[in-house]
């Protein structure tokens, strides 16, 4: 079989064949030497996610045994996730049932086939996410309305931001608000970005002895910006932090470890005024 043929009996499983980068194979050889490695996404694009799911799943019938922590349930939860796996152990579908609502913004379909690698191999399953309710309170009215002072410490968020993270979130706001971001929330804005970083790091150092893999959105698994910085090896000498990005268009190549670029989604252009206006 050459390979175009190859290619399109395949592409149904991986989309592998219109990307570029190291190959599922080639990238899971790499996560078990990792103390943390943090897999990108773009939210709906599935053809990234199936690679993804590809590499994690190949790292894992090898022997790796790691946590797998997701952006995809708000930390409140994992209490939720626990008790749906005592109560119908590797049924997938339910966890996510018991542990989201209806509302939740995820497509969980492409999520579903994470949740059951995890039940399958017995993974811990770690509720990652600062919710949206907790994250809008920090917007309107600071850190303190979701986190005590000392737990500010904990998180390492009772220091200012430095300015180069500043200024980098600062972009990648206002880009992703297509040059609209409205400047007064800019401070609330930052503090939230951060706090939700920072409590996926925290809640990932609780497993960091194992091995942890945590499921988010590239801006979240970027050495620059995201969850990466707040990783402090200075609590442990031998940390190894593995950051791959699913991206689908230009992006900084060094704001990840590996970058692998997967065919884009066609959607509506966001920053159009039909589209601004709906």
């Amino acid at each position: 079989m050459n390979r175009f043929v190859a290619c399109i009996a395949m592409a149904a499983l991986t989309a592998g064949c219109a990307s570029t980068g190291p190959s599922a194979d080639a990238l899971s050889q790499r996560f078990p030497n990792q103390t943390y490695v943090l897999l990108g996404e773009v939210h709906d694009n599935a053809a990234g996610q199936r690679q993804r799911l590809q590499a994690l799943t190949q790292a894992v019938e090898a022997g790796w045994r790691p946590a797998i922590a997701m952006e995809q349930f708000d930390r409140e939860r994992q209490g939720d996730i626990d008790r749906a796996r005592r109560e119908r152990p590797g049924d997938a579908d339910y966890v996510i049932a018991q542990a989201t609502g209806p509302k939740s913004g995820w497509n969980w379909a492409l999520y579903q086939p994470v949740v059951s690698l995890a039940l399958q191999y017995d993974l811990p399953l770690l509720a990652a996410n600062l919710s949206r309710a907790d994250a809008a309170k920090i917007v309107r009215g600071g850190l303190g309305q979701v986190f005590a002072p000392q737990q500010q410490a904990e998180l390492k968020l009772d220091k200012p931001l430095p300015a180069d993270l500043v200024a980098l979130q600062t972009a990648t706001l206002d880009a992703g608000h297509c040059g609209n971001f409205p400047k007064a929330m800019l401070p609330g804005m930052l503090d939230a970005q951060a706090a939700r970083d920072a409590v996926m790091a925290q809640i990932m150092k609780a497993h960091g002895d194992r091995g942890v893999v945590l499921i988010a959105g590239n801006g979240h698994v970027r050495r620059d910006i995201g969850v990466p910085r707040w990783l402090d090896r200075a609590d442990r000498d031998d940390v190894r932090v593995l950051s791959v990005g699913y991206a689908e268009s230009e992006v900084n190549d060094k704001a990840f470890d590996v970058l692998v670029r997967v065919p884009a989604v066609d959607r509506p252009d966001p920053c159009t005024d039909a589209v601004m206006k709906k």
